[in-house]
């Protein structure tokens, strides 16, 4: 509501200034032409997000000085802190990268954002842009219209240089004719006053404008043609840093928990960065007038002065928070908590924040399932055997663990799957499916999601198996037949085998020499399916057990062999080798362990 009410007004005022000042229409076309120009340049980019652009990102957070380094290095060559946000909200969210790594990628943002000033004054304002500009678009325009998606993404990329340009061209074309008609100088504002004024003024247009860099693109152009002065375009450019946090407050409001906290980062960074610059932004000028001389920048070259002083207190900024980064961590986790219940009966790593790019939503969607798994499934399995999960992950003998658990549970299969399954795995199948849908996909990460799918589907039809199962399994344990007993005891040795070799495979850190057993045990299971039991067969010849109690034990025979087989298969599909990381647009095999 407050930004529609502020978003109006904006509007209103805007219209009003078109209409009695004719000759603001071109700065503010300029500043238009700009900010769509940012826009295609980041739908351009993002073509080429899906390989090499995340697996750096990916890649970076290991180490600190790498995350701010390649969040500084990828936002200056991309011109586009807002699509580095996006993708590390994404990996966060799936869990590819912790909230320190993220952290790192977004300070390091803040200083890739100053190219923007210095591609302005260093080239933007000393040449004739739009003759550059206009070649651009109309090979942009060319490339756009093909059909392959990085021709296209090409293609956006030299129409958004080129709006990008002609703004600047057209702001710094609409500042000289305003000149001819009003002065701004002469609402200078000089001391530290000024610096107050200017800096509130900074992060008014920021917060409309929606973008620092486009704000910095106006007061460069501004100072270039004379209408403001050096000191108040330096309060102006602590301004624009410190109002990009209001943009970002605003559009985290409806983001997940980990847009929050990256909001909640950014805000905290740029507030401080900003009170430093402000509280030694005298100082801080005249270690830039001695900078221009080392980088041979000529004296009265205002622009790029202020784009040397934009950089400098970003990187103190920087310098100044990186002992703080695992403090910041800490309080942002604590005033951001995730939803205390969510383990229950909500997903813990799908978000819509993971749609975004395909790598996020495959490993999201495995990590998804693999919980599922673990905190379901296993349960429901293991209780539906009469059996305590605590046994499974033991290292006592099994004949031992099926002699003592010969106590009812009280298990209920229907309500456990009701709160624990059914609705997780609504929402995996129904992320799959909007992943195989809306993002293009090659055909080896369409293939992945088919088999989580797969691995998905098997996993709600042991419920279903081992909940038919369970009734014949309580009823063996309250019946004086001692050879009807002995045959389930025997399915449950079975299964509780396989059971304990999965869990083994997705804990331990050797997982072939389990990977071997379990495909022994599967390859048992297909056997015995095709085959009668011979023991049943026996019962029966000497009368031992009813014709009823046999025909129980020959579907329950073929049930618990598919059973096997269903778990088996689960286990290969999410624990063995289908963990994805991406290196060069295509997945690599990596073990990665969600216990």
């Amino acid at each position: 509501m407050i930004r529609r009410i502020v978003f109006l007004a904006f509007l209103v005022v805007l219209a009003i200034i078109l209409f009695f000042n004719p000759n603001f229409k071109t700065i503010a076309a300029g500043v238009a032409i700009l900010l769509f120009g940012m826009i295609m340049l980041e739908e351009g980019f993002k073509v080429f997000t899906k390989g090499p652009l995340q697996l750096i990102l990916k890649k970076a957070t290991d180490k600190l000085y790498k995350s701010i380094s390649v969040g500084a290095l990828v936002t200056a060559f991309i011109q586009s802190s807002s699509l580095v946000s996006v993708i590390t909200i994404s990996f966060i969210s799936a869990g590819l990268i912790d909230l320190a790594g993220g952290l790192g990628l977004i300070f390091g943002a803040n200083i890739g954002t100053t190219a923007t000033a210095w591609l302005v004054a260093a080239f933007g304002l000393k040449f004739k842009i739009s003759a550059l500009a206009l070649p651009m678009l109309v090979f942009g325009i060319i490339f756009s219209f093909q059909k392959n998606s990085s021709f296209k993404g090409i293609g956006n990329v030299l129409a958004g240089l080129g709006f990008f340009f002609l703004g600047i061209h057209y702001m710094k074309e609409g500042f000289d004719v305003f000149k001819n008609h009003i002065d701004l100088t002469q609402y200078a504002v000089s001391g530290f006053l000024g610096v107050l004024i200017y800096t509130g003024l900074g992060i008014i247009i920021t917060t409309i404008l929606q973008s620092s860099s486009a704000t910095l693109a106006l007061i460069l152009t501004a100072l270039a043609a004379n209408q403001i002065t050096y000191e108040n375009g330096l309060a102006l450019a602590i301004g624009a840093n410190v109002g990009t946090t209001i943009t970002a407050i605003l559009g985290s409001l409806s983001s997940n928990i980990a847009g929050k906290r990256l909001a909640g980062a950014h805000f905290i960074f740029n507030v401080i960065t900003g009170v430093i610059a402000l509280v030694f932004i005298f100082p801080l000028a005249k270690v830039v007038n001695y900078g221009a001389i080392l980088f041979g920048i000529n004296e009265n070259d205002f622009t790029l002065k202020l784009a040397l002083f934009h950089t400098l207190f970003n990187v103190i900024g920087v310098l100044i928070m990186i002992p703080f980064i695992k403090k910041i961590e800490q309080l942002l986790l604590r005033v951001f908590k995730e939803k205390l219940d969510k383990d229950i009966d909500e997903p813990k790593y799908l978000n819509e924040a993971v749609l975004k790019f395909p790598g996020s939503t495959i490993v999201a969607l495995i990590n998804e399932s693999k919980y599922l798994y673990k905190n379901a499934v296993f349960e429901i399995v293991t209780h539906g055997l009469n059996i305590h999960r605590d046994d499974i992950k033991s290292d006592k003998k099994i004949k031992k663990i099926i002699k003592k658990s010969n106590k009812d549970l009280q298990v209920n299969i229907d309500d456990l799957y009701l709160k624990k399954v059914k609705s997780i795995y609504g929402e995996i199948i129904r992320y799959a499916a909007t992943a195989q849908n809306d993002l293009k996909l090659n055909k080896k990460q369409n293939n992945i999601i088919t088999e989580i799918k797969i691995a998905n589907r098997k996993m709600v039809e042991i419920i279903k198996d081992v909940k038919d199962l369970n009734k014949n399994v309580l009823m063996s344990l309250n019946i004086a037949n001692k050879y009807l007993s002995n045959e389930y005891d025997n399915f449950r040795k079975k299964l509780t085998k396989v059971l304990r070799v999965i869990y083994l495979f997705r804990t331990e850190e050797n997982i072939e020499k389990y990977a071997v057993k379990l495909a022994n045990l599967k390859k048992e299971a297909k056997e015995n399916i095709k085959q009668s039991n011979k023991s049943i067969d026996k019962l029966i010849r000497k009368e031992l057990i009813t014709v009823e109690m046999a025909s129980s034990l020959f579907n329950d025979y073929s049930n618990v062999n598919d059973i096997i087989k269903k778990l088996i298969e689960v286990a290969e599909l999410l624990y063995g080798s289908k963990d994805t990381l991406f290196e060069n647009g295509n997945f690599i095999n990596e073990k990665k362990s969600a216990d």
